[in-house]
């Protein structure tokens, strides 16, 4: 099933049901050793799927929960090792998306749900997006319109007094570190990631996909996604004119996908101001380049 999210579509199924988290690995090609982040509707739940929850979970929940900010927890074994690709940790989120939060809500199951795509692939922040990519092997899909972050959650760590970034996402460092806490990123890649979105490759268009350079030569074989940078090119997308760092986040997934199905043989793209969620704008195109 897809399912609407604030942040990207996701491909759901019931969290504790090992069969079914299966079919989602099949249907995405998604490799065993990356874990899936759980999707819940009511915080009691966590009681009967986490050993503890600490007084930093509680601060971090009562900020940012319903919210793109996922949680990392010691699991109970009740979740099945599929979920977290064997790991003794599980990524916990509550969405803010009215759809969504009334299905988890009313049916009371704990969703896992990675984003509704082919493993690699760009991420899916619409209805359409996941049933051009998926259709013919999802049931149905909730149509929840336009995903309004267009980024995926960022997830945290608690260790200690001190708050680790394992993945960047709509949720902002200077918005964590506004809670009082130590806020530490981790910024690299792994091959056995203890997170979604860590891989080196991910999020990437089909086309060959590089850095942007002043430089390059003009070519109608070339499409160009700009940050602010305003062009008289054809075959280029803007992520936000006026530089709104929300507007970019918001329009990356979707032109990304515009580019990728375009007449060309590579695409170039602009980096955004390190700041706010456009490190997380970055975050997705380096993952996203060729190089």
């Amino acid at each position: 099933m897809g399912i609407p999210t604030e942040t990207v579509y996701g491909l759901a199924a019931n969290a504790l049901d090992a069969s079914a988290v299966l079919s989602v690995f099949e249907i995405k090609k998604r490799p065993s050793f990356d874990p899936l982040i759980v999707h819940i509707g009511d915080t009691e739940l966590l009681h009967t799927i986490v050993k503890e929850v600490t007084p930093m979970h509680k601060a971090l929940m009562k900020a940012f929960w319903p919210g793109p900010l996922t949680l990392i927890f010691e699991k109970q074994g009740v979740i099945p090792d599929i979920v977290t690709s064997g790991l003794n940790s599980v990524g916990i989120r509550m969405p803010n998306h009215p759809l969504t939060l009334e299905l988890l809500k009313t049916s009371g199951l704990c969703l896992a749900a990675p984003s509704a795509n082919p493993f690699g692939y760009i991420s899916p922040t619409s209805a359409d997006h996941v049933l051009q990519q998926l259709g013919e092997h999802v049931e149905y899909v909730l149509d929840g319109g336009p995903s309004e972050i267009g980024l995926e959650s960022t997830i945290v760590r608690c260790d200690n007094d001190q708050i680790t970034v394992l993945r960047l996402g709509g949720l902002s460092l200077e918005v964590i570190s506004a809670l009082g806490y130590p806020v530490h990123l981790n910024d690299h890649s792994s091959s056995t990631p203890e997170a979604p979105g860590m891989l080196t490759s991910h999020y990437a268009p089909r086309k060959k996909t590089y850095y942007y350079s002043a430089d390059f030569s003009e070519d109608d074989r070339t499409a160009v996604l700009y940050f602010s940078k305003k062009s008289d090119r054809i075959i280029d997308r803007t992520l936000s004119a006026s530089g709104n760092l929300r507007e970019a986040a918001h329009h990356l997934f979707k032109y990304l996908r515009e580019l990728d199905e375009l007449d060309v043989d590579q695409i170039l793209v602009e980096k955004a101001p390190p700041i706010g969620l456009g490190l997380a704008i970055n975050d997705r195109l380096k993952r996203a380049t060729s190089s």
